[in-house]
């Protein structure tokens, strides 16, 4: 492992370097790894380990649009697809990348093919940190490890495309072989990870729904909604709002700081800009960390789980989802954000 200073906090990563492809692949030679679920997660991971050498099948329904969907990327059924239940028995690596809804449904069949010596893989510690809500308790003879790539499945394959990777966290919940360490590494070395850094369940879950409710999607639509209703209320056009709000921090700005950090930035934005972000940023933490500090205490507590199970298991889930969906779609800012993409240079 390698020892990284992060922030003044000395923090140990797995890199490529030290833990190559070619070890990878050499601790899970004799597995055959089952990807059960074909969804968010599923297509990225699966494809990056099959392009990087790995036993790859793939576990779903049949008659599904996910099933049509991995036949399309070139899985073939009866050969590397199968049904759920005929992949876990197959798989000596269960990787359980079904919704957490869904994999609180399957969790009964898929329990019963957890024979000894296999590992049980998750994406997210949902299942395992709330297991009072999900039931969801793996027998003790088998390894229970993690692998949480930071970004989507898309953007996981995106990544591994153009020669790059995300960074993900891994976690041991359970090493009932002796092997879990080699085995979670090397599969997160597989699915096409830049760096790994060690966490556990509980820490990555609870960081996870952190971060979709605040910074990363729930509180950015937030402050995007709030700045655009201020602008177009004072006179503003739907364009200048748009372009004001989201367009340049997407395409000018969030580059810049993903290239070098945040002063960085700054330091190459106008004085007048500088100053500006300088006086009010902390005015905004100051207004947002309650709200962020009930959030924490609403997913630690368990509440954000309960209301995610008991809304993402009712069978017209998925019309309500659409529902709320097309308002975000046809809301006045979002529909000016689709008129400014097609105006992008190359489009």
């Amino acid at each position: 492992m390698a020892t990284i200073n992060f922030g003044g906090v000395q923090e140990q990563v797995v890199t490529r370097e030290e833990f190559p492809m070619e070890k990878a692949r050499e601790v899970l030679k004799n597995d055959t790894i089952a990807i059960i679920g074909y969804g968010v997660q599923g297509p990225g991971q699966a494809l990056n380990l099959k392009d990087n050498g790995f036993n790859v099948i793939i576990g779903q329904r049949k008659n599904s649009k996910t099933w049509d969907k991995a036949v399309a990327d070139g899985w073939v059924p009866g050969k590397t697809l199968f049904e759920i239940e005929e992949a876990a028995e197959k798989g000596t690596i269960l990787q359980f990348l079904l919704s957490d809804a869904g994999q609180i449904s399957l969790w009964p069949s898929l329990k019963k093919h957890l024979t000894p010596g296999k590992a049980l893989y998750f994406s997210h510690g949902f299942g395992i940190t709330y297991k009072e809500q999900t039931n969801i308790i793996p027998p003790a003879d088998v390894d229970v490890i993690l692998v949480a790539p930071k970004g989507s499945g898309t953007s996981l394959r995106r990544m591994f495309l153009a020669g790059q990777g995300l960074n993900s966290s891994y976690a041991i919940f359970q090493d009932a072989t002796g092997k879990a360490k080699d085995r979670v590494v090397a599969l997160g070395i597989g699915v096409g990870s830049g760096y790994l850094f060690e966490t556990d369940f509980k820490k990555e879950v609870y960081s996870d729904l952190t971060g979709e409710r605040g910074t990363l999607m729930g509180c950015i639509q937030g402050i995007f909604a709030a700045q655009y209703e201020v602008l177009r209320k004072n006179g503003h056009s739907p364009s200048e709002a748009f372009n004001e709000t989201v367009e340049e921090l997407t395409q000018s700005l969030m580059p810049l700081v993903a290239e070098n950090g945040m002063d960085w930035m700054y330091a190459n934005c106008s004085t007048t800009a500088q100053r500006g972000a300088l006086d009010w940023w902390k005015k905004f933490k100051a207004a947002t960390q309650p709200v962020f500090e009930e959030l924490y205490a609403s997913v630690a507590a368990g509440k954000e789980a309960a209301r995610s199970i008991a809304s993402n298991s009712t069978p017209d889930y998925r019309e309500k989802l659409d529902a709320e969906l097309k308002e975000l779609r046809e809301s006045e800012m979002w529909q000016a954000g689709a008129a400014v993409r097609k105006l992008r240079p190359g489009k």
